[in-house]
């Protein structure tokens, strides 16, 4: 809320708002109603905005493998559009010959509810990008559970690393070079 908006409530006898961080709220006075409204508003704009406009894709599918959520850092990297993407198979962004070991992959980890990449481990893959191009992409995973505990979706925050991938690759091949040209 903006300075002024605080005023506004003050003006109306709606008692002191609060002063807000990313983590939630802390209280500096007597709240109204609409001050907790306001307050629950903020953080779902908050969430919405990082969700919707990080750089990074950031991509939900549901368990029988749907998109049900792509932002723009999927647009951007991928080039499939929010509609594009939407109700189609993660396969749009799987290379053909990885899309057997990564339903498998899936498979286990909707059933079992285990995935080591949501730990903090990354998992470095090819992908496709709409134009048939293929990159090189690192991601992590957050399981979604319903309220039996039963995982019903899976989403990943995904970066394209293609860049640093073949910066590495040239400089193997340099290295692997000179190593046959001193011996």
């Amino acid at each position: 809320m903006s300075l002024s908006h605080h005023r506004e409530l003050a003006r109306l006898g709606l008692g002191r708002t609060q002063v807000y961080g990313i983590d939630g709220y802390k209280s500096c006075g007597p709240t109204s109603a609409l001050t907790e409204v306001g307050v629950a508003f903020i953080r779902e704009e908050f969430y919405r905005k990082l969700a919707n406009e990080a750089a990074d894709a950031i991509i939900y599918a549901d368990a029988q493998g749907l998109i049900r959520f792509w932002n723009t850092g999927a647009e951007r990297i991928f080039g499939f559009s929010q509609l594009d993407a939407l109700g189609n198979t993660l396969d749009i962004i799987i290379p053909k010959r990885l899309r057997h070991r990564h339903w498998e992959g899936f498979a286990r980890t909707i059933r079992t509810g285990i995935t080591r990449y949501g730990a903090g481990d990354l998992l470095a893959v090819p992908a496709v990008r709409k134009d048939g191009r293929l990159i090189s992409i690192e991601f992590t995973m957050v399981l979604f559970t319903g309220r039996e505990g039963q995982v019903i979706g899976i989403a990943a925050i995904l970066r394209d690393v293609s860049a640093r991938f073949n910066e590495i690759k040239d400089l193997r091949e340099k290295l692997a070079t000179a190593r046959g040209a001193s011996s």
